[in-house]
């Protein structure tokens, strides 16, 4: 058996990390892998280590598990390092809610891109640096599979601040995507081949076919017959732009001006304000579960959920062949858009790592839109790199959504509002207000 070295840093988001867990010890390669748990809440880690004690038993793997407080001791020798953290928890997320809804910013997710996405952004970076500097001094040639959001502002900080780590992004957007597509339109997941690319949470369905034939006529046919379906952002999208957006509605609306700002559209698109708070409270209330089942020596009912990390250790591991969506620099991939942006393209697995594949040039209307989103993306990492903190402010009123919501002042008023309200989870050089 192979035994490999897997670290996870922000193992304590425990039930994501099960999900993980099961998937990895699915795969018989990997039943022997040492897996190096790292959180800085004690208790979220000890219930992490539990979990995974539990899942390797129940997946008849026999892994070398440790838990460590420490994030060195559990990087050092790794092959793989899976990020998970979310800075600040639920407390900075609600923030990152409650303070723009005062000046009437709506949003629905809020980690992407947005106000809230900026600002999970810059509280997410020192701890990025910290593990890329920790990275190359203990196991410089791991690949870096990243989940933390916003993607593509971690992965393209992460680009710039060290670029000879092996960094990936990794979300399973795509691919449930074209899974409830296939649903949609009545054809089995795996009989249907198809292409998508852009950016993260807004990467765009390029092809959609079975045994070459195109299976957007089904699809039109399908949202034809449901009026329900012509009440949700991305079919709206879809029907506009022509490529259908591979993020949920609630994700999609936050992207773009047209949405969260009329009264009207989050009623004829039912949006759902705030809906990541509830999204919160589900997770936290599923952690409680998971503790307490643990404590009562219940059994966990815990599921594989597909995702990308475990294949991508696999295929290394084992040379086997696959093909993930990744979100990586924008070298030569997609023409369109700026050259090293983080775009979401699919990559190659297999024993020689992740290799993404050219796209070539995105549809115009899409590669506009996405260049809105990157735009964003990019002054934000340069916020951090530079230690500008105009350039925070520059990130706002650039982001298509905040900038249809406010005019100039109140969104340099917002930031400073969570600049105060951040202030200890943000590198010293952008902790000034500005004022206007």
């Amino acid at each position: 058996m192979t035994e490999v070295k897997i670290a996870f840093v922000g193992a304590g988001s425990v039930v994501f990390t099960q999900g993980l867990l099961a998937d990895l010890f699915a795969f018989p390669e990997l039943g022997h892998a040492r897996i190096a748990l790292h959180d800085i809440d004690e208790e979220r880690l000890a219930t992490a280590e539990g979990a995974a004690r539990q899942i390797a038993d129940e997946r008849g793997a026999k892994p070398t598990i440790t838990a460590h407080l420490d994030r060195r001791a559990a990087l050092e020798g790794a092959d793989f390092v899976v990020n998970t953290v979310q800075v600040g928890m639920n407390e900075a997320t609600r923030t990152d809610f409650d303070v723009p809804a005062r000046y009437g910013v709506r949003q629905t997710i809020g980690d992407t891109l947005g106000i809230g996405g900026i600002f999970r952004a810059l509280r997410t970076f020192p701890v990025l640096r910290g593990l890329a500097e920790d990275m190359a001094e203990l196991c410089p040639d791991a690949l870096l599979l990243n989940y933390t959001n916003p993607m593509a502002m971690n992965v393209l900080y992460l680009s710039r601040i060290a670029p000879a780590l092996r960094t990936t992004g990794l979300c399973h957007s795509v691919y449930w995507t074209m899974h409830d597509l296939s649903n949609l339109v009545g054809v089995p997941f795996e009989e249907v081949s198809y292409l998508a690319a852009g950016v993260n949470h807004q990467a765009w369905v390029l092809r959609f076919e079975r045994d070459g034939r195109d299976l957007h006529p089904l699809l039109d046919a399908a949202i034809a017959k449901d009026p329900g379906l012509l009440r949700r952002v991305r079919v709206d999208m879809y029907r506009r732009l022509g490529h259908y957006p591979t993020e949920t509605s609630e994700h999609s609306a936050e992207y773009v001006p047209w949405y969260l700002h009329h009264d009207t559209e989050i009623e004829r698109l039912r949006l759902p304000v705030g809906a990541y708070l509830e999204i919160i409270a589900e997770n936290t209330a599923d952690y409680e579960r998971t503790r307490r089942a643990l404590l009562a020596d219940a059994p966990l009912p815990v599921e594989g959920t597909m995702e990308y990390a475990p294949q991508v250790i696999h295929s290394v591991v084992t040379g086997t062949p696959r093909t993930i969506y990744g979100n990586v620099p924008n070298r030569g991939l997609i023409d369109n858009l700026p050259a090293g942006s983080v775009v979401e393209v699919p990559c190659l697995v297999d024993a020689l790592g992740v290799q993404p594949t050219r796209v070539g040039a995105l549809p115009p209307q899409c590669a506009a839109l996405n260049s809105a989103y990157v735009s964003v993306t990019d002054l934000v990492v340069r916020a951090a790199t530079d230690g500008d903190p105009r350039h925070i402010r520059h990130a706002a009123m650039a982001d298509p959504a905040t900038a249809a919501a406010l005019p100039v002042e109140r969104i340099w008023d917002l930031c400073d509002d969570l600049v105060r309200a951040h202030r200890e989870l943000l590198q010293p050089e952008l902790r000034e207000e500005l004022g206007h």
